[in-house]
């Protein structure tokens, strides 16, 4: 690449699914646009993330629901087949191949620049390419920094002499280790846990605190420990690392030393305990910004903290909601935001594609694929109490749910439905069991719509399904 310079209205800032959405909008707008990568094209989701752990899961929770159907207990009952679920893996992530998504940015007229961008003064990127060239980008109006995160590792002796895991080696492994030990008790933990015990690991899984998935509702973390055990895997509670080291190098053995002195040895050993912002190699110092902070967006994704209003962070780097589909969501209506701010036009919170992300904060929905399934949005009982709502919680076991008995014979899970009493509106619901992923979708209907309790008892469910739990949970709340 040789040294040049070259102007556009919006320049985005990574690749990814966010990056992606945003620069689809603001071209749409008819505003020049060019977005920078220095990896591949489809970002953290699509290569190392939701996609090639969820090629990995699906086969295993789908084994696990047969098991639990008269008449095919026997026929699944031997292992999974690792070579087809592995290469099964590398063909939803192409191979580690970015070709159609360079097709599809091409498609929308969308100029992509390849190499590390950093800000330099406001409205500047300067990418420098692989062989050492660089470019330079001027923004007439938009830098939208899209650079997500990267996983977290703690302080620990030893740690960087040795090949860990994080989440890109957990979902991209080209095999199953024998013995893997997982640092952490959140979702990618739980998710990790649960697909390399299937395929064959022995896992032992280390949680500093006292439960799983914490910030949930406490029984979603109950429930997900006790599958976890019954697949075989060592969950251990109150638990820390003090120091790590691999013998006989790279591709020796892992020692786990913890804190009560106890030496664990593996083959591998994943951290799963958090995510940091990929700002700390960004330029945020050249606009008065800190490195390696995340950055503070308002409900357009601008950034209050600089001058003249021309930088957005959109996706997990606003640290909003560190979730995929919630990034897109921010994505959408940032690129309408800027298109509407560049031409002139009013935001209209009314309209298809309102111009504030409400939903960061009012109604997140997410799925931990484990067995059982774990989907939940909108706020916890405890989230509403903290907040001086007066609430009714109600729960229920499935037991009386009959679709949720043909589903599977033994059926083990729970629902529980929040319900602020003042507004008489759901305002959280957690499903717990095998399938309830696809119940998420009308609960988080029911939490963004703010519809009211009484006219829920009109979407009448299908009988049998699993989500009957709605009709359950309603008779439970009329008493």
């Amino acid at each position: 690449m040789d040294d040049t310079s070259r102007t556009y209205d919006v320049i985005v800032i990574g690749a990814g699914p966010v990056g992606e959405n945003v620069a689809d909008r603001t071209k749409a707008a008819g505003l020049s646009t060019v977005i920078v990568e220095s990896e591949l094209l489809g970002g953290e989701c699509s290569y190392w993330a939701c996609e090639p752990s969820k090629a990995l899961l699906r086969p295993v929770l789908a084994r696990a629901d047969a098991r639990r159907v008269p008449g095919l207990r026997k026929v699944v009952a031997g292992p999974l087949d690792v070579p087809a679920v592995l290469a099964h893996r590398d063909d939803i992530v192409f191979h580690w191949q970015d070709d159609d998504q360079v097709a599809w940015l091409n498609s929308v007229s969308v100029d992509i620049v390849r190499g590390h961008g950093r800000l330099d003064g406001p409205r500047q990127v300067v990418v420098t390419s692989s062989d050492g060239g660089t470019v330079r980008l001027i923004a007439r109006h938009v830098v939208a920094v899209c650079t997500g995160t990267r996983a977290a590792l703690p302080d620990l002796p030893g740690l960087d002499e040795v090949r860990v895991w994080t989440s890109r080696e957990a979902t991209s492994a080209a095999a199953v280790p024998g013995r893997l030990v997982v640092v952490g008790g959140g979702v990618v933990a739980v998710e990790m846990a649960t697909a390399w015990r299937a395929l064959g690991a022995e896992v032992t899984q280390l949680v500093r605190g006292e439960v799983l998935l914490p910030g949930r509702e406490p029984f979603a973390g109950e429930l997900v420990a006790e599958g976890l055990r019954e697949a075989g895997v060592d969950v251990r509670f109150a638990t820390s690392v003090t120091s790590v080291a691999r013998q006989d190098g790279p591709d020796g053995e892992v020692r786990v030393t913890l804190a009560d002195g106890e030496q664990l040895v593996a083959d591998e050993l994943l951290f799963a305990i958090g995510r940091a912002p990929r700002t700390d190699d960004l330029g945020l110092e050249t606009i008065g910004l800190s490195p390696g902070d995340w950055l503070k967006a308002d409900d357009t994704c601008r950034v209050g903290d600089v001058d003249d209003g021309w930088l957005y962070a959109v996706g997990d780097v606003n640290h909003r909601a560190l979730l995929t589909h919630q990034g897109k969501y921010q994505a959408r209506i940032a690129g309408a935001v800027i298109g509407a701010r560049v031409n002139g036009e009013p935001l209209d919170e009314t309209k298809w594609g309102a111009h504030v992300t409400t939903a960061d904060s009012e109604a997140v929905p997410q799925v931990v694929f484990s067995d059982p399934e774990v989907a939940h949005v909108g706020v916890t009982a405890q989230e509403a109490e903290r907040a001086g709502r007066r609430i009714q919680v109600v729960d229920n076991d499935f037991l009386s749910v009959a679709g949720a008995v043909q589903y599977a014979e033994d059926f083990r899970g729970k629902a529980r439905m929040v319900v602020d009493l003042d507004r008489g509106t759901v305002v959280g619901v957690t499903f717990v069991g095998p399938g309830v992923a696809e119940l998420l979708q009308s609960a988080t209907v029911a939490v963004v719509g703010e519809v009211p309790v009484e006219r829920l008892w009109h979407a009448v469910p299908p009988f049998p399904t699993i989500s009957e739990v709605w009709l359950r949970l309603l008779e439970a709340y009329r008493g």
